[in-house]
């Protein structure tokens, strides 16, 4: 038998389940889509519009294709590219359009995904 000065008293846990503060509406506006042109060697077919959910496909002079469109989030980015990955096109760059440039010059710009040739995508 276990004498009073053994026993141990340890804070009860707080519930999971118990509510989070609700955030105020008013001061938190919801996200919108970002718009990204993809770049890939060769031309596309615009009949895989539908496939890349409705992402302009643009075809240029040097023989590439431009899809530019609203992208939701990074996990819908990443599915577009798992896309062209299964089409067997080389991707030759990804690109983030800030608003109002999606006709620009800049936004149909062929830069690498990343600077550093070591880790361009294969």
């Amino acid at each position: 038998m276990m004498t009073p000065h053994h026993v141990v008293l340890y804070p009860v846990p707080k519930k999971e389940t118990e509510a989070m503060p609700a955030a105020d509406a008013s001061t938190e506006a919801p996200s919108a889509p970002t718009i990204y042109a993809i770049r890939l060697q060769g031309h596309l077919d615009g009949r895989w519009a539908g496939w890349f959910g409705g992402l302009t496909i643009t075809l240029e002079e040097d023989g590439s294709t431009l899809l530019t469109g609203p992208v939701v989030d990074q996990a819908a980015l990443h599915g577009l590219l798992k896309k062209v990955r299964d089409l067997g096109m080389p991707l030759l760059s990804v690109n983030r359009v800030e608003p109002g440039q999606a006709n620009t010059p800049e936004a149909k710009s062929s830069s690498p995904i990343h600077q550093d040739s070591s880790t361009l995508l294969k």
